[in-house]
């Protein structure tokens, strides 16, 4: 068998990588400082595959009431993760993460596609095959705050963007989208808005024959990174995170003006950990040389997240009323031992703690997702503007192939929980990224209020039931719906 090259986790004694043996490590150089105890009993976990979803809430939890353990929390954790993880040269050397950037890789050239379509120039949302604008926006948030889908802060972020439509125009900024063909990207929105996206996404045709499509419809100017040649620019296109992270960077540091690097990468099961550790070493090569460069995340909504004691008391709210699967609250739980539809907060709770980490996603998942939040606090700490919010989960590709996550979906809106469609997500998402970038964010004492603020749940938060002890329920609810 073949070693992976490229970002690689730490090898063994028998030159295998072991992801459970690194998520049980970084979460415990994450937790030592502030947190021995729930540092040794992550180390202690025998059963990580199963056994890491307290630990992940341990991160959180050891943190609330003081923003500089939080922040020292992600900077280990960080750390850990740059320490451990390596880099196998086409050669086979297994060297530090600092060689990626020393790898002689295929020269990159720039093609530019686009600029010569339509911008829109007012702010409109694609929701249930309508196109809303004006007050159907505004009636759209309304209704939204009174579900508990999103938080106030957030549908007043969006208010705020179409109120100054002039602000969808970034000017001289270009937006890096890595992952550009993701579907929670902004790259669709920012091009119909006029602006300048640097597009990096693998080398796959059909990705980027979507990808020109879309340029060629709008007013926005596409950068991509090719291969120099005189064939067909689709077939040249794109450029590898795992293995080409040095070429990357140098085609980064070759564009002009300000940057704005998003990071929109998903893969399956452990290259996951792989493609977040190696995107999270481009961003530090980055910022090194570029200061100025802002940072964009898409943070999960399926986490576990501090939540105001605004959402608290909603849910318990609807946790009170009688209707609908209240009713058979009680017996359920009997049958259960009380594992299903338990509260999803204690009352009173301020902050509470919605955790909403899905077993079946897995600990790779979740290790992922949390370098770009712990890198997201690191750089608002550091003076960046940092634009880093939580999505609503969205029938993406990536979920519906997965059979109990889909049906767990189609039965979601039992319980208050509302899915979006990629077009709803990826055009809100976008609306945010600018407002952030026009009204930075500024460090709060706490950081679970950066990453509570305008927040769009898509009502996990609110709801009144513990999403876990919800979750099977709705997936038996769904599951016809989600086979159709």
């Amino acid at each position: 068998m073949t070693e992976p090259s490229g970002v690689i986790f730490p090898p063994t004694a028998s030159g295998t990588g072991v992801t459970s043996s690194l998520g049980r490590a970084v979460v415990a150089d994450a937790l030592r400082g502030v947190d021995p105890i729930g540092a040794a009993a992550a180390q202690r976990e025998t059963d990580w595959r199963r056994g890491y979803l307290v630990h992940f809430r341990r991160l959180v939890e050891a943190g609330l009431g003081d923003g500089d353990a939080a922040r020292r929390i992600a900077r280990d954790g960080l750390a850990s993760m740059g320490e451990r993880m390596r880099f196998r040269t086409e050669t086979g050397d297994v060297e530090p993460l600092a060689a990626a950037f020393t790898a002689q890789g295929e020269a990159v050239s720039t093609a530019t596609l686009g600029g010569q379509g339509t911008v829109d120039k007012e702010f409109t949302l694609p929701y249930r095959g309508e196109r809303l604008r004006g007050d159907g926006i505004k009636r759209r948030l309304d209704a939204w705050i009174e579900k508990g889908v999103i938080e106030p802060s957030c549908a007043e972020a969006v208010r705020a963007v179409q109120d100054n439509p002039d602000w969808l125009d970034l000017g001289g900024t270009t937006v890096v989208a890595l992952g550009a063909g993701a579907e929670m990207g902004p790259v669709p929105s920012l091009l119909r808005w006029g602006n300048t996206v640097a597009a990096v996404d693998l080398a796959r045709p059909a990705l980027w024959g979507r990808l020109f499509e879309t340029a060629g419809r709008y007013g926005g100017r596409l950068l991509v990174p090719a291969t120099k040649g005189d064939g067909d620019l689709a077939e040249r296109a794109g450029a590898d995170l795992l293995h080409g992270i040095g070429a990357v960077a140098g085609w980064l540091e070759g564009l002009d003006g300000r940057l704005v690097l998003g990071n929109y990468v998903y893969a399956d099961g452990a290259i996951n950990v792989r493609l977040s550790t190696a995107v999270d070493a481009l961003t530090g090569h980055v910022r090194q040389s570029r200061p100025d460069t802002a940072l964009a995340f898409l943070a999960t909504p399926t986490d576990v997240f501090a939540v105001p004691g605004d959402a608290v008391a909603h849910a318990e709210r609807a946790y009170r009323a009688p209707e609908g699967v209240a009713r058979l609250r009680r017996p359920l739980r009997l049958l259960s031992g009380g594992r299903m539809l338990r509260r999803n907060y204690a009352p009173g709770d301020d902050p509470g703690i919605c955790d909403s980490l899905v077993a079946q996603q897995g600990p790779n998942y979740a290790l992922a997702k949390r370098v770009h939040r712990w890198r997201a606090t690191v750089a608002r700490a550091e003076g960046a503007t940092v634009s880093m919010n939580v999505a609503p989960p969205t029938r993406t590709r990536s979920v519906v192939k997965n059979r109990a996550l889909a049906a767990a979906y189609a039965g979601a809106h039992r319980f208050g929980v509302e899915v979006f469609e990629p077009a709803t997500s990826n055009t809100l998402m976008a609306a945010l990224l600018v407002h952030d970038l026009r009204n930075p964010p500024r460090p709060a004492n706490e950081v679970w209020h950066e990453e509570a603020e305008y927040a769009a749940h898509g009502g996990l938060w609110r709801c009144a039931y513990a999403p876990r002890s919800a979750l099977g329920i709705a997936a038996l609810l769904g599951w016809g719906s989600a086979r159709g």
